[in-house]
């Protein structure tokens, strides 16, 4: 069983004049996969804020994937990938990109979402959209194979995905 912590970047919701649906689906979603969601948070649009959640959640909790909802648009307040690039030491860049492949079958919209991906350690630090719909979407292809990638990164599996 795989740990996971989320975190909501939301200005509104940290003001708590909006319900974080997003979060919500996070949470359905991967505990449905059988994993353990050990931490959740819900914080403004904030660099320091977003750094400081995903280094505790990978440094202290130790959680395997973070998975990150909002934050991601054009918007002067859209900080998450920015603050997921300071605390990351490698990029997943294929994980953002089949995402971004995803959605554009969906909505042409997509383009705009400027998530990334990344690893801290022994976890596994995702961006996905701000929206439920696009959150259920976005997992639902992604989570099969980031299952997998999980499994190489904890050294659970010697099997290579490209054989």
């Amino acid at each position: 069983m795989f740990t996971v912590g989320i975190i909501t970047a939301s200005d509104s919701g940290a003001n708590g004049k909006r319900v974080d649906k997003s979060g919500q689906v996070i949470r359905e979603i991967v505990e449905s996969f059988g994993y353990k969601v050990v931490h959740y948070v819900l914080v403004p649009d904030e660099i320091p804020t977003l750094e400081k959640e995903m280094i505790y959640m990978a440094d202290e909790l130790k959680v395997n994937l973070i998975l990150t909802t909002g934050g991601t648009g054009f918007s002067n307040r859209d900080v998450t990938p920015e603050a997921t690039k300071r605390v990351i030491t490698k990029e997943a860049i294929g994980i953002s990109e089949a995402i971004r492949y995803y959605s554009l079958q969906i909505t042409p919209r997509a383009m705009l979402s400027r998530g990334i991906s990344g690893i801290r350690g022994e976890t596994l630090i995702v961006n996905l959209p701000g929206s439920p719909k696009a959150v259920k979407e976005a997992l639902d292809f992604i989570l099969d194979s980031l299952h997998h990638g999980l499994e190489i990164l904890l050294g659970k599996t010697s099997e290579c995905a490209s054989k």
